[in-house]
C-alpha cells in the first residue's frame, strides 16, 4: 500500500470514528506503529487531524472556503463508495491503444487504480496517480506508459506551474478526465487554486474529448478560479446521490452519466 493510501485510509477512520488508536491502526494496515504514528504526524501538520495520546481525534480545524484548497488526503475521506462507482462508469470509455490525460483528484484515482494493467499510455499531473500507475510490486503495470509532468506541488496533489503547463502543450490525447472543486450550472467548474485552474486548462486542450468526474457533493460548490465553461466538457460522470431537480438543471448544459448506469 502506498504511504498516501495509507494516509488516506487512516483519514477516514479518524473522520468515520471520531478518535482512533495507533495499535488498532497498526493491525489493520499490518504495519508497525512508527509507521503509523508517522502518518499521524504527517497528518496532523496538514491540519487534517489532532495527535492526542496512543492515537489521533478529528481537527476542528478543517474547514474550507473559496480560496481554500483542502489537502488531498481529507478529500479522499469522503464519498469514498460513490467515487469508485464514478471510476467504474468512466472506466467503459476507455479503449485499449488509447492515449489519456489524468489530472490530480481523489475520483481520477479511483480512475487510475481500475486502469493498473490496461493497455493505454497515461499522461498526468499527480504524483499519487503516477506512483498507482508505476507501483513495481505490481507485475501487470507497464511504467513506460505514463508519462509525468513537472512542477509545483499543491495540496490537492497536483504538479501546477510554468513546468506542467509546458509539458502538457506537447502532448495529443484521445480522453482528458480530470476532477474538480466545484460545479454550478451558472459559474462552470471551479477550483481554488489559481496555479491548478491553468494546468487544468492546458490538461483539457491536450485532448479531442474531455470528461469530468466528480461526485454529487461538488454540486453548488464554487471555487475562486474557472477552468472550463461547460460547453469545453463532453462529459460529466457523477453519482446517484446528486437531485432529480439538480439533475436536470446540469443535463441542461452538458452531457450528463449517472454512475449507476443511467443518463440524466
Amino acid at each position: 500500500m502506498l504511504a498516501a493510501e495509507r494516509r488516506a485510509h487512516v483519514l477516514t477512520a479518524v473522520v468515520d470514528r471520531g478518535a482512533v488508536r495507533v495499535s488498532d491502526l497498526a493491525n489493520e494496515l499490518e504495519v508497525s506503529e512508527m509507521t503509523i504514528r508517522r502518518d499521524l504526524e504527517y497528518l496532523e501538520t496538514t491540519g487534517e487531524l489532532s495527535k492526542v495520546h496512543g492515537g489521533a481525534v478529528r481537527s476542528t480545524a478543517t474547514t474550507e472556503a473559496r480560496g481554500v484548497e483542502p489537502p488531498s488526503s481529507l478529500k479522499a475521506a469522503r464519498e469514498p463508495g460513490a467515487k469508485r462507482v464514478i471510476a467504474r462508469a468512466a472506466l467503459d470509455l476507455v479503449e485499449d491503444g488509447m492515449t489519456v490525460a489524468i489530472g490530480a483528484g481523489t475520483t481520477t484515482l479511483e480512475l487510475a487504480r481500475a486502469l493498473r494493467g490496461r493497455a493505454v499510455d497515461v499522461i498526468t499531473n499527480s504524483v499519487t496517480i503516477f506512483e498507482v500507475l508505476t507501483d513495481p510490486a505490481d507485475d501487470t503495470v507497464d511504467a513506460s506508459a505514463v508519462q509525468l509532468t513537472g512542477g509545483q506541488r499543491t495540496p490537492s496533489d497536483a504538479l501546477v506551474g510554468p513546468l506542467a503547463n509546458a509539458a502538457l502543450e506537447r502532448y495529443r490525447t484521445d480522453l482528458a478526465f480530470v476532477g474538480t472543486h466545484g460545479i454550478d450550472p451558472d459559474a462552470g467548474l471551479t477550483t481554488p487554486n489559481l496555479g491548478e485552474a491553468e494546468t487544468n486548462r492546458k490538461l483539457l486542450g491536450t485532448a479531442r474529448s474531455v470528461v469530468v468526474l466528480a461526485d454529487h457533493t461538488k454540486y453548488g460548490e464554487i471555487g475562486a478560479h474557472l477552468f472550463a465553461e461547460f460547453d469545453r466538457i463532453d462529459r460529466l460522470i457523477t453519482d446517484a446521490g446528486l437531485s432529480a431537480a439538480d439533475r436536470r438543471r446540469l443535463a441542461d448544459v452538458v452531457t450528463l452519466t449517472i454512475a449507476d448506469g443511467s443518463d440524466g
